[in-house]
């Protein structure tokens, strides 16, 4: 069954964010992930969450996702990120 990482993102420094959005699709293929949203236009439908960016990969299954955010080239690419966003993340099953 495929797995889901849903992530929200605060960008707090937009210049070295970007060395981490350089670096993380490698990761993500490496993993055997791809990208189904990644920071795109949004609008709030219902509630009160506005997060500011959301990315959505997608993976074989849960397993899978919990290898790729374990694995070595995401902890380069998660490196060069610190200080510079906020994140929440979630990996959940789908359908």
């Amino acid at each position: 069954m495929p797995a889901y990482l849903i992530v929200e993102t605060d960008v707090t420094d937009p210049e070295q964010y970007e060395h981490y959005k350089a670096a993380s699709p490698g990761a993500v293929a490496a993993g055997g992930g791809r990208f189904l949203v990644r920071g795109g236009e949004m609008e709030v439908l219902e509630g009160e969450w506005s997060p500011k960016r959301l990315v959505v990969l997608e993976f074989e299954d849960l397993e899978a996702a919990k290898r790729f955010y374990e694995s070595d080239e995401y902890r380069a690419a998660k490196k060069l990120r610190e200080g510079a966003a906020r994140f929440n993340m979630v990996a959940v099953e789908g359908l």
